[in-house]
């Protein structure tokens, strides 16, 4: 409502008011008001006339006709342009710049009194750190990012700094490297920031003035000067610097000080650096991170340090659990190797119990989905609070201990997720999954990301190195880590031989180790002699030759029937059966079709858990074959658990088993790989497998993981392990090895992949070299020790006396360089000739040869004798000498190697004398090309005589004497040198290596000649001065060079790998992460492609269902001999996509990384295309069974695969801002996310 304007008052009016009373509506007049006074107020009330609501119309008016700030200042309309004439607009420059406010500086913080807590007064305290953001920082003191993403990160976010790399103190930022310099802000400025392609120009400019319309550019060239320094500083470093240092260090950068990309392996900040690197660890240094823990002595005093547990169990644990436990009390990392049954689970429990209690988080990997599920069950009947994290299932992840497999954990630690700040353990089940060529890798990446705050503890099954691998942990954490490994098992095993196979034979059971783990040869004879008495004479007659690894299936069911019947007589039931064949494993429970183990009251049982258990299915699917056949099986004690096998039917079986209803289980190796499920006896069908490659025997390490699932601890004395001998009975040496052999070592299987260098390009402060040199790969660099000896070395070079390099002395370093290069050269040279067939006949009996070492110069002698030993040959010669320096006790000749350069022959001053030594190759300097005719044996008989005392006077024999006085006569004929062999015209050596190599040691010979130095009277003494001194300088340099990233054995790879991504353009040249690689890092396997086909638009053709098929190449990794029927959209994006694949695959070529392209475009199979598309078009399980001959669980597991990769795409889609091609993947996602693929475990209920 607008004011009313009412003239000012009159002397006729009256002066009145009204006072509103209160807010009820009362009015008083006040007509008496104060003289001089204004009238009073309106209302009693503090704020005025109650509000109200203005017209529309006035508001219209004002907000469109008066202000014109929001029209376009770009419309060209002539009635528009007489319009802005009419109005006033103001010119808000101000406005166009906008900038978040910053954080405040400062806090207010309260004074009390001590004693009776009352406020005094307030003061300002400084907040340090208030700028810090999970965008800017790997500090933990960073403000936390949006609730919606602290569970997983976001691929914006740095992650949090991992322990063990160092930030670098207020020194060392101060500090520069050689590549960095002082900015002049006057001079020099670059006109280009890094990254754009059009920079600024600096010069002066006068203000253009505005023309009648203001436009936005012409504003913005007024205010040319506004540009941000720091990128140009670094641009301009970086330009020094080339291509050596692709990042640089910041303030706010950390980085591990101990080694910088040096540019040079010796420079002098470099030194000083490395010198600095360890300031704190000196009285650490000898000391070992793995400290191994004696678990053979009791443990009596547990309960005294430990008066309340966090957890209680209902049993008395064994020593080992003890420690582990009084450790994690310590808050210590452990590394605990135990066999499968020992109970490893005690540790993580207790763990997890403390994290309870203390408020904070664990977490739990393990490196199987299926694992994963069966511990959330455990975990959670245990503790209640237990959250499960998998590819495609989230159950309550504020939950203080979170089970997930480690790939999701990798993601979450470069994605800086929230949960790492409270967390306080982290678990490796089965560590030994780090063996693994496929998926390894994600441990050690987990492992090395870690922050300090985190405590580890690793499970795993026994292994010989456990010691090495976790001094591997402790070195790069800086921490200590108990190991605690041990061999016990709670339930010894024995293992069979069993060659029975009718009823007849039946018992023919024959222990080959006892529970102690003794090898037993007389039980594998007799199980030898019993085979051997059921061949026929006719087989005998053939001998063991052609003796087959194969047998047939008749065979096989009538030794699997007799087995079966023996072992329930005898009560050995549950039994696990491992085949190492899927098909295998179906054939054998299918021939068992004649056998029931169960009662009619364990059948009612399993009937009912079968049918609760399927009741979660659609009506159709619940008529699956293999669930019909599988119904069949169980009712009768049989199953089977294989990949092939529906999720859901494992998961039945496995619960089943653990109940003690399934009393066979043909399963494959995954099984034992899984959960503690124990069984009384292990049968092993066959002891062969295949691993991708061939059929190999099983190592020591899959035997014991697969044998130890035998004998159920508190129900069992002993565990059964029985191997099957139904070809023949196995050799002998392949038995032990199996059975009593080492398990295999931890080996690292750490390879760069692309998103994990993208994911530490995109922070400026971790440096990809850091990982890799923190790799278990590179665990043999003892950097520690390397540290140590590079700084007692540079002190032995400072204390070295100077040299002398003046007048004569000038050329005395370059001689040196010569003379080392020449030696090297000709080293090679005689290596060659040795190793060649020509060499050595020409280095044999009676040639003349040039002799030179500590005791000889230029001395010719003649060789007697020429060792067999094919590395170091040795050469026994007769070399004349003076008389009286038979022992080398004369002048010894100095490390000047005069030799070099004076050929000379040497020729005896007085009466000459000779002597017998062996020689190794570099002391003959030369081969000559005469030879004498020498009678061998009687020299060196007669030499070795006269070195006894007793005949130590007698004249040399004939043979001596005339062999001697040819080596003179030789000398004397030629005094300035002797003609040689000449490696390449003589011996006929023509390999590209000896040419080059005999035509430079012609021209360094050559140049010697020229140097001043060797003739200066105190030459031999400054060139062994020089001599020691480059010796440990050269030392140094190899140890520099080793601590340096250059010697990492991975660094070529990452230089190819850096090439494709740069050729790609997912990074630019001065290694800044693109929009590309931004997108590449949300996706975890074949990032190239998947952002190839993103950017090419591969998927935009395509509906949902068909980008879901075409995707499903990136999970299906079998072979089929089905051909897929397939649409035409669907086969154009096949060859879309496999053009894309030859593409990267060529690329990788060229930039060297060993891949060839076929194999690169092999890895990408169509075979599920179709099952995939008719699935998502909403076809029924039973159909698409039909339609391949890959078994129901691979399509189950490639289908929930495949959701993980849509979610990748969709995500990756929205960081592009393609929101089409985001919803289509969301519908792709929903229309598979159906029925028997979906259901969810029966664990997580």
């Amino acid at each position: 409502m607008d004011r009313i304007n009412v003239p000012p008052v009159g002397p006729m009016d009256l002066p009145m008011s009204l006072l509103e009373m209160g807010c009820s509506g009362r009015f008083e007049l006040i007509t008496h008001p104060l003289p001089g006074q204004p009238l009073p107020p309106q209302s009693t009330l503090p704020h005025g006339l109650p509000p109200t609501c203005l017209s529309l119309e006035t508001e219209a008016e004002k907000q469109f006709l008066h202000d014109p700030a929001w029209l376009p200042i770009h419309d060209t309309d002539f009635a528009f342009q007489k319009f802005l004439k009419v109005t006033q607009r103001d010119v808000n420059v101000d406005s166009l710049l906008s900038c978040t406010p910053s954080a405040l500086q400062s806090g207010l913080s309260v004074v009390r009194d001590p004693t009776t807590g009352m406020l005094l007064d307030f003061t300002e305290v400084l907040l340090e750190n208030t700028g810090l953001s999970a965008k800017n920082s790997l500090s933990l003191q960073r403000q936390p990012g949006p609730p919606s993403e602290s569970l997983r990160g976001s691929n914006t976010n740095y992650p949090f700094l991992p322990g063990g790399m160092e930030e670098l103190t207020l020194d060392q930022i101060k500090k520069k490297s050689e590549l960095e310099e002082d900015i002049d802000f006057e001079n020099d400025l670059l006109r280009v920031p890094p990254g754009l392609k059009v920079g600024m120009d600096f010069t002066d400019k006068d203000a253009k003035m505005a023309k009648a319309e203001v436009n936005l550019m012409s504003l913005l060239s007024t205010l040319d000067d506004f540009t941000d320094l720091q990128p140009e500083e670094e641009e301009k470093d970086k330009g020094k610097g080339g291509e050596e240092a692709p990042k640089l260090p910041r303030t706010n950068s950390l980085e591990d000080l101990g080694i910088k990309d040096a540019v040079s392996s010796s420079s002098p900040s470099e030194k000083g650096k490395d010198e600095k690197s360890k300031p704190k660890e000196n009285p650490e240094e000898s000391k070992k991170w793995a400290v191994p823990v004696n678990i053979t002595a009791p443990c009596d005093d547990f309960y005294k340090r430990i008066p309340n547990p966090a957890f209680k169990w209902p049993f008395e644990l064994d020593v080992f659990q003890k420690q582990a436990v009084l450790r994690l009390e310590a808050h210590d990392s452990v590394f605990v190797a135990a066999h499968t049954s020992a109970g490893k689970t005690v540790v993580a429990e207790y763990a997890i119990a403390l994290s309870q209690k203390h408020m904070t988080r664990t977490i739990y990997t393990s490196p199987i989905k299926a694992l994963s599920n069966q511990k959330f069950r455990d975990f959670k009947n245990t503790f209640g609070d237990v959250g499960l994290l998998t590819g495609d299932v989230q159950l309550s992840p504020e939950s203080s201990c979170l089970i997930m497999t480690t790939e999701i954990l990798r993601s979450m630690l470069y994605n800086g997720s929230e949960v790492i700040r409270d967390l306080e353990w982290v678990i490796f089940d089965e560590v030994h999954y780090i063996n693994d060529a496929e998926r390894g890798v994600v441990w050690e990446e987990v492992l090395i990301m870690l922050p300090d705050h985190v405590s580890i503890i690793l499970l795993s099954a026994t292994v010989p190195n456990a010691l090495e691998f976790s001094e591997w942990i402790g070195r790069i954490k800086k921490r200590h880590i108990y190991v605690i490994s041990t061999m016990k098992r709670p339930v010894p095993l024995e293992h069979y031989l069993y060659t029975g196979n009718s009823t007849k034979t039946q018992k023919e059971m024959f222990q080959l180790v006892d529970a102690g783990g003794n090898f037993l040869t007389k039980g594998y004879y007799t199980a030898v002699d019993a085979k051997k008495e059921r061949t026929s004479k006719h087989a005998q007659s053939f001998g063991t030759k052609n003796m087959s690894h194969n047998t047939s299936a008749s065979q096989d069911r009538a030794v699997w029937l007799t087995l079966l019947h023996y072992l329930s007589q005898r009560q050995q039931t549950p039994v696990v059966a491992f085949t190492f064949s899927r098909t295998r494993c179906d054939d054998n429970a299918r021939s068992l079709d004649s056998m029931d183990l169960t009662t009619s009251i364990e059948k009612a049982e399993i009937h009912s858990f079968f049918q609760k258990s399927l009741s979660r299915l659609r009506g159709g699917d619940r008529q699956l074959p293999q669930i019909l056949v599988m119904r069949d099986l169980l009712k009768r004690g049989i199953a089977v658990h294989h990949s092939g096998i529906l999720p859901i039917l494992k998961e039945v079986t496995e619960m089943l088993f653990s109940r003690g209803l399934v009393k066979v289980l043909f399963a494959t190796e995954t099984f034992a790989m899984g959960v503690n499920m124990p069984a009384r006896t292990v049968v092993f069908d066959s002891i062969r497998k295949h691993d991708g490659t061939g059929f190999r025997n099983l190592l020591p390490g899959e035997y014991i993981q697969m044998a130890g699932r035998a004998g159920r601890r508190g129900l069992d004395a002993t565990g059964t392990v029985i191997i099957l001998c139904k070809a023949g009975v196995h050799e002998m040496a392949d038995l032990h090895v199996m059975m009593l052999g080492k398990p295999t070592t931890l080996q690292s299987q750490f390879r760069l992949t692309y998103t994990m260098i993208l994911n530490l390009l995109r922070v400026e402060a971790l440096r990809v070299t850091d990982m890799m040199r923190r790799s278990f790969s590179e665990n043999h660099r003892d950097t520690q020790a390397h540290e140590k000896r590079i700084s007692q070395l540079k002190q032995t070079v400072s204390s070295l006396p100077p040299l002398d390099t003046e007048g004569q002395l000038s050329d005395l370093l370059p001689y040196y360089h010569t003379v080392t290069e020449l030696r090297t050269t000709t080293q090679a040279l005689q290596r060659a000739i040795l190793e060649s067939v020509n060499g050595l006949k020409a280095l044999s009996v009676g040639r003349v040869v040039v002799v030179n070492n500590k005791q000889h110069l230029n001395a010719l002698g003649v060789i007697l004798q020429v060792s067999n030993d094919s590395v170091n040959r040795t050469f026994t010669a007769l070399i004349i000498c003076e008389k009286g320096n038979e022992e080398g006790v004369g002048k010894v000749n100095t490390n000047a190697f005069p030799h070099l350069f004076n050929t000379a022959l040497f020729i005896p001053e007085g009466p000459c004398s000779h002597t017998v030594q062996k020689l190794k190759l570099e002391d003959i300097s030369a081969i000559t090309v005469k030879t004498l005719k020498v009678i061998p044996d009687r020299i060196i008989d007669n030499y070795n005589k006269r070195q006894q005392p007793r005949f130590r006077h007698d004249p040399p024999g004939q043979a001596i004497s005339t062999a001697t006085q040819e080596l003179v006569r030789l000398a004397e004929a030629s005094p300035g040198g002797i003609a040689t062999l000449d490696p390449v015209n003589d011996l006929q050596l023509k390999s590209v290596d000896v040419v080059e190599d005999s035509m430079r040691s012609r021209v360094l010979q050559d140049s010697l000649r020229e140097f001043n130095c060797i003739h200066s009277p105190t030459f031999a003494e400054q060139f062994a001065r020089v001599k020691e001194r480059m010796s440990v300088q050269e030392e140094l340099d190899r140890l520099l060079f080793l601590v340096s990233d250059q010697s990492l054995s991975l660094l070529p790879e990452y230089h190819q790998r850096i090439k494709v991504l740069q050729s790609l353009q997912y990074v630019d040249s001065s290694g800044a992460v693109q929009l590309k690689g931004r997108v590449a890092c949300q996706i975890s396997s074949h990032e190239l492609l998947l952002t190839e086909l993103l950017f090419e638009n591969v998927l935009s053709p395509l509906a949902p269902e068909e980008s879901a098929a075409l995707l499903s190449c990136l999970v299906f990794t079998q072979n089929t001999q089905v051909e897929p029927h397939i649409t035409n959209t669907l086969q154009e994006g096949i060859d879309r996509v496999l053009s894309v694949a030859q593409r990267i695959g060529e690329l990788q070529r060229d930039c060297g990384i060993p891949q060839t392209a076929e194999e690169f475009v092999g890895q990408f199979k169509f075979g599920l295309t179709e099952v995939v598309y008719c699935w998502a078009r909403g076809m029924p399980f039973a159909e698409i069974a039909q339609l391949t001959d890959v078994q129901e669980g691979t399509v189950v597991r490639c289908i929930q695969r495949l959701d993980e990769v849509l979610k990748e795409v969709r995500q990756a889609a929205r960081i592009v801002g393609d929101s089409v091609l985001g919803s289509k993947m969301e519908k792709a996602s929903l229309s598979i996310r159906r029925d028997i693929v979906f259901t969810a475990s029966l664990y997580t209920h």
